[in-house]
């Protein structure tokens, strides 16, 4: 350390950056970092790890080339100092010097100062209610086959709500693929690469006869559950067989705000689901309709009334509190204020957050046709589309 207690450096960062400021902690176990927008503590061993010098990750694809175990547990910092824009760092006793971008330091900061209420949501999330019928998110299926800013925005929308449109597609079986294919591959099922959704005799499941449909998320008896579901209108002639859209992370919110309790029960047990309507098929999962990430954010919701198996990890002093709670949430889901409805005319689809968002469909008459393909994916193709084609909008306009 230079045998200096403390080093205090504040620069005016170029390139229109804000003034910014580092003071290492007298032990050089972490620094503290303070700009116009805040004041954010790291760890050494902390930015050590996250170093993106060529010797600590590939240049290529960011992945890391060393262990935790060839970093010195005993990685102290030596100096600091913000210059160019950037938080240079010199570590001990690897005598290493790193630069760091001060933008990356803001957006993956940790020390957050405060510990945020159970239920928060992340920043990229936008909960909303029956107020967003006006502006539904649509994208045109030529449009979004040409990628570039009408995909990258479109999916950023379904990212932010969960859900979005697809309008003037292609009315021909199997389509569905081709809206799958602007972001990600199929998820294939018991139910095959894809599932027809129309009035069967002696259905197998109730989502193939004309009954209106609570809101619901999709196979919750699956680990992992197919994250993201898409519907394709073929056929549309039956009166009635509007869908609907309830976003769960609003109503999981709603739910909190009325009764915490209500809340809590749900989160902190888990619920059984399970699906046997075909031979040699008997899927379960247990997993809670309110699903939290160990830190509280909210990162899913599991309801479907006609998967869900006898609870029984509930323990008996809260049963009461439990169905209370779960009849409370179901009610709240069924509230019109909280529903955006649509009808799906051929040749236009919609894509669903299965982990967040419920669908519904009213029911419809057996006059006329109602003919619909659905199929699953999964979001983590959805969010690196998203994710790559946002980082290639920011590096075109940085150049």
């Amino acid at each position: 350390m230079h045998g200096i207690h403390e080093i205090v450096i504040k620069v005016q960062a170029e390139m229109g950056n804000p003034m910014a400021s580092v003071t290492i902690d007298p032990s050089g176990n972490y620094l503290t970092l303070e700009s116009n927008s805040g004041v954010k503590r790291f760890h050494a061993i902390w930015l050590r790890d996250n170093a993106p010098d060529p010797e600590t990750r590939s240049q290529g694809n960011g992945q890391r080339l060393i262990a935790l175990r060839d970093i010195p547990a005993e990685t102290r910092i030596g100096s600091a100092e913000v210059k160019n824009g950037g938080l240079v760092v010199s570590f001990e006793p690897e005598n290493k010097s790193v630069v760091f971008d001060l933008g990356w330091l803001e957006a993956n900061g940790y020390d957050q100062g405060s510990v945020r209420q159970s239920g928060w949501t992340s920043d990229q999330v936008e909960t909303w209610n029956s107020g967003l019928m006006a502006d539904v998110p649509v994208g045109d299926f030529a449009e979004l086959t040409k990628g570039g800013a009408a995909l990258r925005d479109w999916l950023g929308l379904v990212v932010k709500y969960g859900f979005g449109k697809v309008v003037n597609g292609p009315v021909e079986s199997g389509a569905l693929f081709k809206v799958v294919d602007l972001f990600g591959y199929v998820r294939e099922t018991n139910y095959g690469r894809h599932f027809e959704v129309r009035t069967e005799v002696n259905p197998t499941n109730l989502a193939f006869t004309g009954l209106g449909l609570q809101a619901h998320t999709d196979n919750p008896y699956r680990d992992p559950v197919p994250s993201v579901q898409v519907l394709y209108c073929l056929e549309s002639s039956a009166a009635g067989g509007e869908n609907m859209v309830v976003d769960g992370f609003a109503a999981a919110l709603r739910l909190r705000e009325e009764n915490e309790d209500y809340f809590n029960v749900l989160a902190d047990h888990c619920a059984q689901f399970e699906y046997s309507g075909e031979d040699g098929v008997c899927l379960t999962s247990r997993r809670p309709m309110i699903e939290l990430a160990p830190d509280g954010e909210l990162v899913g919701i599991r309801f479907n009334n006609r998967s869900l198996g006898a609870v029984t990890d509930v323990p008996f002093e809260k049963m009461d509190m439990y169905y209370a709670a779960y009849r409370r949430l179901g009610e709240i889901i069924d509230d019109e204020a909280m529903e955006v409805s649509f009808r799906l005319e051929p040749g236009e689809a919609f894509v669903v957050d299965n982990t967040r968002v419920l669908h519904a469909r009213k029911g419809y008459s057996g006059e006329g046709t109602r003919w619909l393909q659905g199929c699953y994916s999964d979001k983590d193709g959805l969010r690196s589309r998203y994710n790559g084609m946002l980082r290639e909008t920011v590096r075109e306009a940085a150049e």
